[in-house]
């Protein structure tokens, strides 16, 4: 029987964290349970004691992807060079809280930042390793592209009304006309490889860095199997230079995937600047000089 699941927002406080632990994992009942500063959009996650994090899915649309990295991860982490998050326990609907939840490893680090990174084109190397091996990974009865991860892998004409609507609505605010050439670029290129494993939400906020070089990679529930273009954003969303040059010449991609990886992050940088996603003022500027990069860059 599917649990039950939320249909709106929900947002658990450290109160409830502990009530479920000491429900569901008496052995941890007692551990102090604190907020995380950044526990990111899709899920609310506290701190459980000095150790372990507790991370709850914070819409019905992120339900799949607690069962998804309970599966998963485990078989991922002994193949790759970095550190992922280690599940510890899967948690049921309880004390009010109506879906499933996680108990994971705490893996310590700062999330990424330019003024955290000691040697960027370095860190654009280890990444792009990262990258490289978790595609190498047997994908067989992995998550094919789907709803769980809102297509990441699949086909970006998922996404094809949606961007053309948001070019029309900027009107002359961004060169439409090179937007759209990228985009339908992107289109046109067509991944005929076999799937391989992807993150599917390789942002700064995922990527954790200690003593200024990349040392772990975190929330997986975007994870499937497809297409990796989507991993690739990371080139226009935090590289620049010397390090975009170097992550993509240590990864054994063609052309064509880069085309697609160009339509990936302009596709999401045109939703936020036409205020389709609800994003915040901090990620409305940023978006802003994505797509006059790109736009830069194609012409």
């Amino acid at each position: 029987m599917s649990p039950a699941q939320p249909s709106r927002r929900v947002v658990p406080d450290a109160a409830l964290v502990a009530r479920l632990i000491a429900a569901q994992f008496p052995q941890w009942a007692g551990l102090p349970v604190r907020p995380v500063t950044f526990g990111g959009r899709n899920n609310t996650t506290f701190h459980l004691g000095e150790t372990m994090s507790v991370r709850l899915p914070a819409a019905k649309a992120y339900v799949a992807q607690v069962e998804k990295e309970q599966r998963w991860l485990p078989v991922l982490a002994p193949h790759l060079p970095l550190p992922i998050p280690t599940p510890l326990g899967l948690g049921l609907p309880g004390e009010g809280f109506p879906a499933p939840w996680s108990v994971f490893g705490w893996i310590e680090g700062e999330t990424a930042a330019l003024d955290r990174i000691g040697d960027l084109p370095q860190f654009a190397r280890d990444l792009a390793g990262f990258l490289t091996a978790l595609q190498a990974i047997d994908v067989t009865d992995g998550p094919v592209a789907g709803q769980h991860n809102f297509f990441r892998g699949g086909a970006l004409a998922t996404y094809d009304d949606q961007t053309r609507q948001a070019i029309t609505a900027l009107g002359d605010s961004i060169d439409g006309a090179v937007a759209l050439a990228i985009w339908e670029q992107a289109l046109a290129a067509d991944w005929t490889n076999p799937p391989v494993w992807l993150h599917g939400d390789v942002a700064a906020g995922n990527l954790l860095v200690k003593d200024g070089a990349l040392s772990a990679v975190i929330d997986f529930g975007i994870l499937g199997v497809g297409d990796p273009a989507c991993d690739l954003a990371i080139a226009w969303t935090l590289l620049h230079g010397e390090a975009r040059a170097a992550f993509r010449e240590a990864l054994p991609l063609d052309a064509a995937t880069w085309a697609r990886a160009r339509g990936w992050t302009i596709w999401k940088a045109l939703i936020i600047v036409a205020g389709m996603s609800g994003a915040s003022d901090e990620e409305l500027a940023k978006s802003w000089l994505i797509i006059a990069d790109l736009v830069g860059e194609h012409g």
